[in-house]
C-alpha cells in the first residue's frame, strides 16, 4: 500500500507562481486532491505540498481529465478564488474530441448553447444523467474547431469519424461537459464513463483537456490568462 514515504516526489510543471498563488498543470489520469486510503494518496494537491507547503485546493478536474488548474497559498486568497469561481468570474475553455461530425450551430458567433439540467445517477454511481424534472440547471457553450473523416483531418487520425471542439461550462457540474456531449450522441472520444464501443476504443484516455484560464488576480488586481495546448 502507497504512504506518503513510499511515492515519489513529483514536482508539479508550473506556468505561474507567486506569494499569493498557483497555476498549475495537471497530467491526465492524475487525481485533483487525495481520494480515500493512502493508496489514493497521490493528486495534484499532495504533490503541490510537497514543494508550496501553503498550496490550497481551489477547484478540480476529473481525474481523467488533464489541464490547468489555479490553487491558493493563503486562506484569504482560497476564499476570493472561490468566490470568483462561484461568480463566474473565472473564464475556463476545454479542447474535447467527440464522436461523430456535430453540425454547426446555427448561431452568428459560431457558438452553440447545451441547456440539459443534470444529476447524479445514485443506481449507478458515479455516474451523472439528464434530468429534466429534478437535475441542476447546467448549461455548456461549444464551437467546432475541426471535423475529420476516419482518416484525415488536420489533427491526429482516431480510426472513427471526430470532431474537436471548444467548451466553454457556464455552470460547473460534475460531469458536465461529458454527460452533455453524450447528451447530445457524441460522446468524447476514450471516455472510460460515458463512451462505448468504438467511442471508447479510439483513444487510450479521455481527450478533454482544459485549456484556458483567466481571472482576476485576487490581490492585485491584474488580469491573468494562461494557455496550455493539449497533448492530443
Amino acid at each position: 500500500m502507497d504512504t506518503a514515504t513510499d511515492l515519489p516526489r513529483i514536482k508539479p510543471e508550473a506556468l505561474y507562481e507567486d506569494k499569493h498563488l498557483l497555476v498549475l498543470f495537471k497530467p491526465h489520469e492524475l487525481l485533483s486532491v487525495p481520494g480515500r486510503g493512502e493508496h489514493k494518496l497521490d493528486s495534484l494537491s499532495w504533490r503541490a505540498q510537497q514543494y508550496w507547503r501553503n498550496a490550497l485546493i481551489v477547484h478540480r478536474l476529473d481525474m481523467s481529465t488533464s489541464g490547468l488548474l489555479v490553487m491558493a497559498r493563503s486562506p484569504e486568497v482560497h476564499r476570493a478564488l472561490s468566490i470568483a469561481f462561484a461568480e463566474r468570474r473565472v473564464h475556463k475553455r476545454y479542447t474535447a474530441v467527440v464522436h461523430g461530425q456535430l453540425q454547426p450551430p446555427v448561431s452568428a458567433d459560431g457558438w452553440g448553447l447545451i441547456d440539459k439540467p443534470l444529476m447524479l445517477d445514485w443506481e449507478r454511481r458515479p455516474l451523472h444523467i439528464v434530468d429534466t424534472e429534478h437535475g441542476k440547471p447546467s448549461q455548456t457553450r461549444w464551437r467546432i474547431i475541426d471535423m475529420a473523416e476516419a482518416s484525415s483531418g488536420t489533427g491526429p487520425a482516431y480510426g472513427v469519424p471526430h470532431t474537436r471542439l471548444d467548451l466553454e461550462p457556464v455552470t460547473g457540474r460534475t460531469h458536465q461537459l461529458r454527460v452533455h456531449l453524450q447528451s447530445l450522441g457524441h460522446p468524447i472520444l476514450g471516455d472510460p464513463l460515458y463512451a462505448s464501443g468504438t467511442a471508447l476504443e479510439a483513444a487510450p484516455r479521455l481527450l478533454l483537456h482544459a485549456r484556458e484560464l483567466a481571472f482576476t488576480h485576487p490581490v492585485n488586481g491584474k488580469e491573468m490568462r494562461f494557455e496550455r495546448p493539449p497533448e492530443f
